[in-house]
């Protein structure tokens, strides 16, 4: 056997290695960024749902001819907005995530501010239309958060992927990046005033 074979082999060993490892990589990077995405549409999904639930709340409530008209405008104008704001799952960064949660929260808000004025409003208390959309809706938001938390959860399995040693040096050649957390809503780590006040 000719003595410069030897080192040929072990080079074409080590260099198939090598290939094979960062196949392996970056195969791995792909299929988890896709999880990733998949459980960001997850989310925009059960989201849409809210806002298809809500266009039907709004029909119901509007027919109390003397519901309040403001609380009214104020859902349908977050509701507009937050429909209009949607986010390519191939562009998540963390400046879109704020905007879309912005909205979110918006839409939220008004929602919960419609829901408290109904208590003044009997005959809606008994229509059955509201009480399943109320049901239903109380159901999205909680479809909402497990979308939420387990788009987290893939999340957070690629950016460990990404950013563990040695596959932080093929993550940057392969161009991938650290994809941004949903996160919870500014103050929502303080507890809510509660008003008992019903002058």
């Amino acid at each position: 056997m000719k003595k410069w074979l030897i080192p040929v082999i072990v080079i074409a060993i080590v260099a198939f290695g090598l290939y094979s490892w960062a196949v392996g990589f970056n195969n791995t990077a792909v299929e988890y960024e896709a999880d990733a995405k998949t459980a960001w549409s997850n989310v925009e999904s059960s989201y849409q749902r809210r806002n298809d639930l809500i266009g039907n709340l709004i029909k119901t409530v509007q027919g109390a001819a003397d519901f309040e008209r403001t609380t009214l405008r104020e859902v349908i104008e977050a509701r507009a907005k937050a429909t209009s704001t949607n986010i390519d799952a191939s562009k998540l960064t963390e400046a879109n995530m704020a905007q879309f949660q912005q909205a979110q929260t918006g839409l939220s808000g008004a929602l919960s501010k419609l829901l408290v004025s109904v208590e003044r409003y009997p005959e809606l208390k008994a229509n059955q239309n509201f009480l399943e959309l109320q049901s239903q809706l109380e159901g999205t938001e909680n479809r909402i958060n497990v979308a939420r938390d387990r788009y987290n959860e893939n999340v957070n399995i690629y950016d460990k992927h990404i950013s563990k040693f040695p596959g932080t040096l093929l993550a940057g050649m392969f161009g991938f990046e650290e994809m941004p957390r949903y996160k919870a809503d500014p103050g929502s780590e303080n507890a809510p005033d509660v008003d008992f006040d019903f002058k």
